[in-house]
C-alpha cells in the first residue's frame, strides 16, 4: 500500500513539473506568436489596399505548402484532439512553425481568423512530443490537455478559463480531473511567462461603463432571452462553418483552386466592404464596442460570414477571437434593442458565443470574470446556462466527443 501511495504522489510531482516545463514554452512561444501577430495586425491596418489584393495569392501558397509537406499536419485541431484520445497518435513537431507562420500570413493579408487555435495546438503538440520523448505515454491524455491549457492561458492570460477549456472541451459534458494538477500549473505558468515577455491581456472595467445595475424581473427576462439568442448563433456558425466546408470540398476537388477562387471573393469583398474592417482576429470591432467607437448594427452578420468563408476556405488561424467580436457585436446590437446596458450585454455575448460556438460551459464563465470582473459572475453564469442549452449540441470542433 506504501508503495502504491508513494508512485501516485512520485506521478503528481513529475506532472506538476512537466506542467512548469510546458508553461514556460508555450508562454514564451504563445508571446512570440502574439506580438508578432499584433504588429502584423497594425501594418495590415495601414497597407489594406496593397496587401489584400495579394490574398488569393497567399491562400495558394499556404496550401501548396501544406499539401506537399504539411499532409500529415493538415487535420489541425483534429490532430490534437486525436491524439488525446489514442495514444499511438503521432503529432509532428514541424506543426508548431506551419500553422504559426500560415496563420501569420493569413492575417497579414486580410483573411477573417482567429488565433486560439494556433496557441492550443502549439501547446498540445509540445506536451505530446515531450511525453513521447520522456517515453510517458500512460499520460499521453493528461499531457495534451496541460498543453491545451498552457496554449490558451499564455495567448489570452485567462489561467481559469483556460484550465476549464482545456478539461471539458476533448469531451463536451465532461471534464478531465485527470489533468487537473498539471493544468493548473501549466496555465498559470504560461500566463504569467507571456505577460511577462510583453503580450498585454485584454480586459474591460465594465462597471465604469455600465454603472450600478437594476436587477428586476424583467431585467432577468432580458438576460435569459439574449442567452438563448447567443446560443442559437453560436450553434449556427458552428454548423454553418461544417456545412461551408463540406460544400467547399465537393465543389472544389481540387484544394488549391479552392483556396484561390474563395480567396478573390474574400479579396475583394473585405476590401470594398468599410475597407478591411472585417479583416483579421476582429479586435478592432471589440475596440469599437468597448470603447465607444463606431459600430454598426451589422458587424457581428459580416463578421460571420468572413470568418466561414475564410476557414472553409483552406486559411489558417483559429475561431474564437471572432467568436468574442461576433458575440460581442450582436450583444451591443440586442443589448439597445432591449434596454439593456450596452457594454453588458456585449460583454455577455462576447462569452457566451464562444462557449456555444465550442459546446463549452464553465471556460466562457470564467473568460466573463477574467475580462470583465468577477462581480458580473451571476450573469455570465445564466447567460452561458442557457447559451450553453440552446446550442444545438454543435461544436467547431469536429473531433470533439459528446455525452450526451
Amino acid at each position: 500500500m506504501l508503495k502504491r501511495i508513494y508512485a501516485n504522489y512520485k506521478d503528481i510531482v513529475l506532472l506538476g513539473l512537466l506542467g512548469v516545463m510546458i508553461g514556460l514554452t508555450v508562454g514564451a512561444i504563445d508571446a512570440l506568436f502574439g506580438r508578432v501577430l499584433l504588429t502584423i495586425t497594425a501594418f495590415r491596418e495601414q497597407n489594406v489596399y496593397k496587401l489584400l489584393p495579394f490574398l488569393p495569392i497567399i491562400g495558394v501558397f499556404i496550401t501548396y505548402v501544406y499539401t506537399r509537406y504539411g499532409k500529415d499536419i493538415i487535420k489541425g485541431m483534429n490532430l490534437i484532439f486525436s491524439a488525446g484520445f489514442n495514444k499511438e497518435e503521432t503529432i509532428p513537431k514541424r506543426l508548431i512553425p506551419f500553422i504559426m507562420v500560415s496563420t501569420w500570413l493569413t492575417h497579414l493579408f486580410g483573411g477573417s481568423a482567429g488565433r486560439e487555435g494556433v496557441a492550443v495546438q502549439i501547446g498540445g503538440t509540445f506536451a505530446h512530443n515531450l511525453g513521447k520523448h520522456m517515453k510517458l505515454e500512460d499520460h499521453h491524455k493528461i499531457l495534451v490537455v496541460t498543453g491545451m491549457a498552457a496554449g490558451f492561458s499564455g495567448l489570452f492570460q485567462t489561467p481559469l478559463a483556460a484550465v476549464f477549456f482545456a478539461m471539458e472541451v476533448m469531451v463536451a459534458g465532461a471534464l478531465e480531473y485527470s489533468a487537473l494538477f498539471p493544468c493548473v500549473i501549466a496555465a498559470f505558468t504560461a500566463s504569467y511567462t507571456s505577460h511577462y515577455l510583453g503580450l498585454e491581456k485584454f480586459s474591460v472595467n465594465l462597471s465604469d461603463k455600465t454603472g450600478p445595475l437594476e436587477v428586476s424581473f424583467s431585467f432577468l427576462i432580458k438576460v435569459i432571452m439574449i442567452g438563448v439568442l447567443f446560443g442559437v448563433t453560436g450553434g449556427l456558425f458552428a454548423h454553418t462553418l461544417a456545412k461551408v466546408k463540406a460544400f467547399l470540398n465537393k465543389l472544389f476537388k481540387n484544394p488549391i483552386l479552392k483556396i484561390f477562387i474563395i480567396g478573390c471573393l474574400l479579396s475583394i469583398s473585405l476590401m470594398f466592404i468599410h475597407h478591411g474592417r472585417y479583416s483579421g482576429l476582429g479586435t478592432n470591432l471589440i475596440g469599437g464596442v468597448f470603447g465607444g467607437d463606431t459600430i454598426y448594427p451589422y458587424d457581428w452578420i459580416l463578421k460571420f460570414i468572413f470568418t466561414i468563408l475564410t476557414l472553409a476556405a483552406g486559411f489558417q488561424g483559429g475561431e474564437v477571437t471572432p467568436l468574442f467580436a461576433i458575440g460581442s457585436g450582436l450583444g451591443a446590437f440586442l443589448g439597445s434593442l432591449l434596454g439593456l446596458p450596452t457594454a453588458l450585454a456585449a460583454a455577455l455575448g462576447y462569452t457566451a458565443v464562444f462557449g456555444s460556438a465550442t459546446n463549452t460551459m464553465l471556460a466562457p464563465i470564467f473568460i466573463g470574470v477574467e475580462v470583465f470582473g468577477f462581480s458580473y459572475l451571476p450573469y455570465f453564469f445564466v447567460v452561458t446556462a442557457f447559451a450553453y442549452v440552446f446550442n444545438g449540441n454543435k461544436t467547431i470542433y469536429a473531433a470533439q466527443k459528446s455525452m450526451y
